[in-house]
């Protein structure tokens, strides 16, 4: 049974996006936090913790608008092609 995706609610999918960004920014938190602190330290240059800290915040900050603004353009170019079909499959 084919149904179709019409529209996407943009405001409560770009939280969920937002989200999963910022939960995507964390895992890279460790990562940027070593990397900080072996780096070479010179007069205010450079990434330090805070920018490690502030990483998923960013992320989930750009998932969000980014989903936004893909969402509604979805919705537009669905409006004139019929938007995406996906087949479903009931479990008896």
């Amino acid at each position: 049974m084919a149904q179709r995706i019409r529209r996407f609610g943009v405001g409560q999918t770009a939280k969920v996006f937002g989200l999963l960004y910022g939960i995507m920014g964390l895992v890279f938190v460790p990562l940027f936090a070593a990397v900080a602190a072996f780096a070479p330290q010179k007069e205010g240059v450079g990434f330090g913790v805070g920018f490690a800290i502030a990483l998923p915040v960013i992320y989930a900050i750009i998932g969000f608008i980014s989903s936004a603004i893909a969402c509604a353009i979805y919705n537009l170019v669905a409006g004139w092609v019929g938007g995406i079909e996906v087949e479903l499959a009931s479990e008896a």
